[in-house]
């Protein structure tokens, strides 16, 4: 039964290690922009649905209605800024990089380097969660794995099913033949870059619920999720979701089987032998899709 509640939660767990890596996953693959950047804008998300939530009480899901909006901008505004400098992929790495530093060290100055956490009565659903027989489901977990779910369908839908999205994989393919025809690819990279950002908030609204809070926090962040990018396939959201829940089912059950030291050995020895026998990635199909 261990070993059960462990793979649930692991899978659960699981969204929200997708719900990070599709942003950073989708700039990677079309813009050909590794925007570290990403990682300071869930931090920002989880630092702001703390302060509404405690300042302002507002539900912690609810202050997806400011912070989705601002990190939109932000995101947007991140992205302006790497098409003016034309960036290759190599030099967005280093100056997201210095961005992503300069926002650990605000984030630091404005909230501390202390622990923050919501408290029961401020956020109601970290003590909440859904009995089926002997498993229990949090309801933290649920939301992550809602939202990324409901994330990485529209993605799906969009890039297959629209204007925008036909023109997006067509950048990613080759850019100036998509302007060629008429693609006005910094226009669409703006916007892709400030939909990145509010699944940031997304992101950071999530982690907030279930985590306490610290600028460092953010560093710890980079070998899951970019174990999940790179296993999904870089650009591919449905592989990435696919990448994050079994990545979360993996270390969940070595935590429950070994201990919680042993699973990061483990995940990332498993991730080496998955890329040396598959280097595109275990779920890459050949494409931003």
């Amino acid at each position: 039964m261990n070993v059960i509640q462990a793979t649930l939660t692991g899978a659960l767990i699981g969204g929200l290690y997708a719900l990070m890596a599709t942003g950073l996953s989708v700039t990677w693959g079309v813009l050909r922009i590794i925007n570290l950047a990403h990682f300071g804008l869930i931090l920002i998300g989880a630092y702001l649905t703390f302060q509404l939530a405690t300042s302002w009480h507002l539900d912690p899901i609810l202050t997806l209605v400011i912070t989705v909006p601002a990190l939109f901008v932000a995101g947007a505004a991140i992205q302006w800024l790497f098409d003016r400098l034309r960036l290759t992929e190599f030099n967005s790495l280093l100056v997201s990089f210095g961005l992503l530093i300069i926002t650990i060290q605000v984030t630091s100055n404005i909230w501390s380097a202390d622990f923050r956490r919501m408290s029961a009565g401020t956020n109601p659903y970290a003590t909440r969660s859904i009995e089926l027989g002997r498993l229990v489901l949090p309801i933290t977990t649920l939301v992550a794995f809602g939202l990324a779910a409901l994330v990485v369908i529209a993605a799906h839908v969009v890039l297959r099913r629209t204007f925008a999205g036909r023109a997006l994989r067509a950048i990613a393919q080759d850019r100036a033949v998509a302007g060629a025809f008429g693609v006005d690819h910094r226009r669409l990279s703006v916007l892709l870059g400030g939909v990145v950002g509010a699944t940031a908030a997304l992101a950071g609204m999530v982690f907030a619920l279930s985590n306490a809070l610290t600028p460092e926090t953010a560093y710890e962040w980079f070998g899951t999720v970019f174990a999940v990018v790179i296993l999904g396939g870089i650009g591919e959201v449905v592989g990435t979701f696919a990448a994050g829940i079994l990545v979360g089912v993996l270390s969940g059950v070595v935590s429950a089987v070994w201990s919680p030291a042993t699973a990061p050995f483990v995940l990332f020895s498993a991730i080496i032998l998955a890329l040396l026998l598959r280097p595109q990635g275990l779920f890459a199909a050949g494409g931003v899709r």
